[in-house]
């Protein structure tokens, strides 16, 4: 009989990360190239496309993998070479010496990325930018490198890296669930952050890596690319100090591709494992570690050692917990004074939904109560969210309630709140991870009903 201690080691790893509420939306086990544990939180479906972030760098690497086998590009060529025409009539010495090799290690001249979002071209600045210290030094994450390597890839094969990727490496390697990539203004993909992929091809193209690249990709980069090629010991988060590859990062048992938000292929080569997720945690500073954490603590160890049948689950995403004898059923019509942090105009509270007003105009903001609601995001049409709400506690101070909204489109993000009611006033404490929909909720407001709003 097959051994099944390790399912016991993968619902330990669910039920960490559902009490450190953990906003995950799938994963996948792969044991020895058997997929032992696949998952998807409801409304997440296998097979649909989720926001990869950078996960997208390691993807324009292994372009540039190809490029590089076949003589196209040397590692040792200037990247400034191929785009003289971004370059000004004195262009920085410093970036003419910026190498591709570099570019992959991110060892640029800058200490961040020189792009803006509201940039016409974002690969132009990169050329253009004032250059803060030499090439091939010292680690700097700067996405704008991406950008400029999915550039070269269009430049040079005539297709933007989305399509030589589909032609090259999805295509041959089955990886054929619908994914598109998101472009910058000028047109060009968003080498550093814009694929939209599967959980499921995530996993085959983790896999392809973890084999050699098997005619695919050629050997010699997928053992390149996930060795370390430069020290990263000062960046901030504990599992990106184990130094940084060619557009991979490090970590304690091997190498992860690594996205904004928990997208990750966590690859540990002594044991044959990866654990692929797709996840949404910018509202927890530490949720990507909680992930590293709890996989490394509840399943690593023992792979291996333990084994399972494949299991295929659909845990349930965390909502926010709710204690009904606090609830309100309704509230007046609370006035904001502008200007304000938040941009609000007026709320109120009918039931499980708060009547939203701001700069945006007058809009339901739906919520579960102990659970998760699927709706719309107030005031922007099409962009679906998860939301749940709960009231938290009722005292001489007042009802408390707390809702969280969820984006779960292209762009997930997120917006977590607590509402103060008292019978006069209501203050609205607001953070997000940022987006366009969600920047306006960052910050502290308070509302009046009409008859004291002359008061306040």
């Amino acid at each position: 009989m097959l051994d099944q201690r390790l399912a016991t080691r993968v619902e330990n790893f669910v039920s960490r990360l559902k009490r450190e509420s953990v906003c995950m939306h799938g994963f996948i086990l792969d044991v020895r190239g058997e997929v032992k544990a696949t998952a998807y939180y409801p409304p997440f479906e296998e097979g649909k496309a989720h926001r990869m972030y950078s996960v997208s760098k390691s993807m324009t690497a292994l372009a540039i993998g190809l490029l590089l086998d076949e003589g196209k590009i040397s590692l040792d060529d200037c990247i400034a070479d191929y785009f003289r025409d971004f370059l000004p009539e004195k262009p920085d010495a410093r970036l003419m010496r910026l190498k591709i090799r570099d570019m992959l290690r991110m060892a640029t001249c800058y200490r961040a990325t020189v792009y803006r979002e509201t940039d016409d071209d974002w690969t132009k600045p990169f050329f253009t930018a004032a250059s803060t210290h030499e090439p091939g030094t010292v680690f700097h994450y700067d996405t704008g490198c991406s950008q400029v390597l999915a550039a070269l890839v269009a430049r040079l094969t005539g297709q933007q890296v989305m399509d030589y990727l589909n032609e090259r490496v999805f295509t041959p390697l089955g990886a054929d669930d619908g994914k598109h990539w998101l472009r910058d203004p000028a047109g060009t993909c968003q080498g550093g952050t814009g694929l939209c992929m599967s959980l499921r091809d995530l996993h085959k193209v983790t896999r392809l890596v973890m084999d050699g690249g098997r005619g695919i990709l050629p050997e010699w980069f997928c053992r390149e690319m996930t060795k370390k090629h430069i020290d990263n010991c000062l960046c901030t988060n504990e599992e990106e100090r184990y130094g940084y590859g060619w557009q991979v990062w490090m970590t304690r048992a091997g190498w992860a591709m690594y996205g904004l938000g928990g997208q990750l292929a966590v690859v540990c080569p002594e044991k044959d494992v990866c654990l692929c997720t797709i996840a949404d945690t910018r509202l927890d500073p530490i949720g990507v570690q909680r992930i590293y954490n709890a996989f490394f603590d509840e399943i690593y160890p023992y792979c291996g050692m333990e084994d399972m049948s494949p299991v295929r689950l659909s845990p349930e995403m965390q909502p926010l917990g709710n204690n009904p004898a606090c609830a309100l059923d309704a509230s007046p019509v609370y006035h904001f004074a502008a200007p304000n942090p938040l941009g609000l105009a007026r709320v109120e509270l009918r039931g499980n939904t708060l009547i939203w007003e701001n700069a945006r105009g007058r809009h339901p903001l739906q919520f579960g109560l102990g659970e998760n609601r699927v709706s719309e995001f107030p005031g922007w049409p099409g962009r679906t969210m998860l939301s749940s709400g709960g009231w938290v506690s009722a005292d001489e101070n007042g009802n408390l309630l707390r809702v969280r909204c969820q984006i779960i489109d292209d762009a997930p993000c997120g917006v977590d709140m607590l509402l103060r009611f008292t019978g006069t006033c209501l203050t609205v404490q607001a953070r997000k991870s940022s987006d366009p929909a969600t920047n306006a909720y960052d910050g502290v407001a308070t509302g009046y009903v009409e008859e004291d709003a002359d008061e306040s």
